[in-house]
């Protein structure tokens, strides 16, 4: 009996390391996926919205947001020193030096362009944010409010048939043949020197804030089309309807090898980034650009608000 009880208990032993060392949660350990982002507000927004959804789907995260500057983390992707970060589809444009081809300017023709050059380099992007964070113009929104102002087409009306706009810029968006003048060719309309206040750098804030504060008389910016400070300023951005600018939506650019072997990474991201309006992406980036909240903090908030973390 007692050489039974002595088996009964070895039993029992290998019964609780079994459930401590082998059940079945620990075998489907995922991981570790490192995460990392640029090192600007949205970059960070993005990049821990990537990290909190794959550890809510039962990931190991090494967390590397805000690595650094677009060259940083291209290096730390194509090393295989990082795993996943939010990236823009026009930038593979200059990644891979073709940025005269006007597939840019398309949005799906833009992310379906990206995915073949990167496959290439073992990159595969994931679905992206219907956001185009690009060169844009935005107006006062008493302005577009009174004057039906949504498109770039609407303003093109608006300033050849005499109605006022003063537009802050940088030197490089004033004169640049891909910028201002880009637009004013497509849309009809002719700004005057005194019309314009350019403003040295490329620093949206102050273009902005001059067309908030009325300064000298500016009612329109230079803008970038996800900028958190737009809500706070009340401006609206003006659609580019005849598609001037490259579009750079956001996307999850992953290591191929890291999504083969993790093929659901994809479907716990694409929910949330299919909700990431230009809309949503000017309110988040703004609580953290302009009311100092930690871009972790918003992210987990906004993803808890769309019921896409538990």
């Amino acid at each position: 009996m007692k050489r039974t009880g002595l088996t009964w208990a070895a039993v029992a032993l290998m019964a609780a390391a079994l459930a401590l060392g082998c059940s079945p949660k620990a075998a489907e350990a995922k991981g570790p996926v490192t995460v990392a982002s640029k090192i600007d507000t949205e970059g960070s927004l993005l990049g821990s919205m990537i990290v909190a959804l794959l550890e809510d789907a039962g990931f190991k995260v090494v967390d590397r947001v805000q690595l650094g500057a677009t060259g940083v983390v291209r290096k730390a992707i194509l090393a295989g020193e990082i795993d996943i970060y939010p990236e823009y589809t026009g930038n593979a444009a200059f990644f891979h030096d073709e940025p005269d081809n006007p597939v840019w300017k398309d949005a799906q023709a833009a992310w379906a362009r990206a995915r073949e050059l990167d496959a290439s380099a073992g990159l595969a992007w994931l679905l992206p944010a219907p956001a185009n964070n690009t060169w844009a113009i935005a107006v006062r929104g008493d302005l577009a409010s009174r004057e039906g102002l949504k498109t770039m087409s609407d303003l093109g009306r608006y300033v050849s048939g005499g109605g006022f706009l003063k537009l802050a810029g940088s030197e490089e968006f004033v004169s640049s043949a891909a910028a201002l003048p880009a637009f004013q060719e497509a849309y009809g309309f002719r700004l005057r020197q005194d019309q314009l206040v350019a403003l040295a750098g490329g620093n949206t804030a102050a273009t902005e804030r001059a067309a908030a504060e009325g300064t000298d008389g500016v009612n329109a910016a230079m803008a970038y089309g996800t900028d958190g400070q737009l809500a706070a300023f009340g401006l609206v951005v003006l659609e580019d309807d005849k598609g001037v600018q490259p579009v750079y939506e956001p996307a999850p650019l992953i290591r191929a090898a890291v999504l083969e072997r993790y093929p659901e990474i994809a479907g716990v991201l694409e929910p949330a980034f299919s909700k990431l309006s230009l809309v949503a992406l000017q309110t988040l980036n703004g609580m953290i650009a302009v009311d100092g909240r930690p871009a972790r903090e918003v992210a987990r908030e906004w993803l808890k608000a769309q019921g896409l973390l538990r």
